[in-house]
C-alpha cells in the first residue's frame, strides 16, 4: 500500500513539472502570437517537449491556453499571499493587494488580452466545467479581501457592512480596472490606478 502511495506522488510530481513548464511556455507562445496563429507544435517547441507529449496532457490549443490561464491565476494568488503577509494594517493590505493584483495584469498583458479580445466573446470558448474552475478562483481571491475587510472591522479602522458582498465589489473593480489596463484603454500609470482604486474604497468603507 506504501509502494503505491509513493509511485502515485512520484507521478503526481512528474505531472506537474512537466505540466507546468508546458503551460510557462504557452503562456509565452501565446502572448508573443495570439491565440489564433499560435500552435500546438510552438508551445512544445517552446517548452522542449514532443508535442505528443503535450497531448498527452491536454486535448486541444484551446484547453492549453485555459489550463495556462488557471494556471496564471494561481500564480497570481500566491503572489497576493506574499504580499499580504509583508503589510500589517488592514490599510496597508488592501492596498497591497491592489497594487499586486494590477501589476500582475500589467505583466502578463498580452496573454490575458488574449482572453478578452479573442476568445471572450466566443460562447463555446469556455464550458460550463471552465466557467466553475473560474468561478471558484475568483471566489478565492474575493476571500482574501473579504479577510481583510473582517479584520479591518474588529480593529474598527474599517465601519460595518457586509463584508462578502463588499469584498466581490471591490474585487469586480480592481477587475475593472485591470482589464482597462489589459486592453490599453487605461492610459494612467498604475500607481494612479492603485491609489484611484484604493481613494474610492477606502473613503467608503473607512470607520469616521
Amino acid at each position: 500500500m506504501t509502494m503505491t502511495t509513493e509511485i502515485k506522488t512520484k507521478k503526481d510530481v512528474v505531472t506537474e513539472f512537466r505540466t507546468s513548464g508546458i503551460l510557462e511556455a504557452a503562456r509565452k507562445v501565446f502572448a508573443k502570437k495570439g491565440f489564433h496563429e499560435a500552435t500546438v507544435d510552438d508551445i512544445a517547441e517552446a517548452a522542449g517537449v514532443a508535442k505528443g507529449t503535450v497531448y498527452l496532457y491536454y486535448e486541444s490549443k484551446r484547453d492549453v491556453y485555459f489550463a495556462a490561464l488557471k494556471f496564471g491565476i494561481g500564480q497570481m494568488y500566491s503572489l497576493l499571499l506574499d504580499e499580504l503577509h509583508k503589510a500589517t494594517t488592514p490599510e496597508e493590505k488592501l492596498k497591497a493587494l491592489i497594487a499586486a493584483k494590477l501589476a500582475y495584469f500589467d505583466e502578463n498583458r498580452d496573454f490575458f488580452k488574449i482572453y478578452y479580445s479573442e476568445l471572450g466573446n466566443i460562447p463555446t470558448a469556455h464550458p460550463a466545467g471552465i466557467d466553475n474552475e473560474f468561478q471558484a478562483l475568483y471566489q478565492e481571491q474575493a476571500r482574501l479581501v473579504e479577510a481583510i475587510l473582517k479584520e479591518g472591522a474588529r480593529k474598527k479602522a474599517i465601519r460595518s457592512l457586509r463584508t462578502e458582498q463588499t469584498a466581490f465589489a471591490i474585487s469586480d473593480i480592481i477587475r475593472g480596472v485591470g482589464t482597462h489596463r489589459i486592453l490599453g484603454w487605461s492610459k494612467s500609470k498604475i500607481s494612479q490606478d492603485v491609489d484611484f482604486i484604493f481613494d474610492l474604497v477606502w473613503k467608503g468603507i473607512a470607520a469616521q
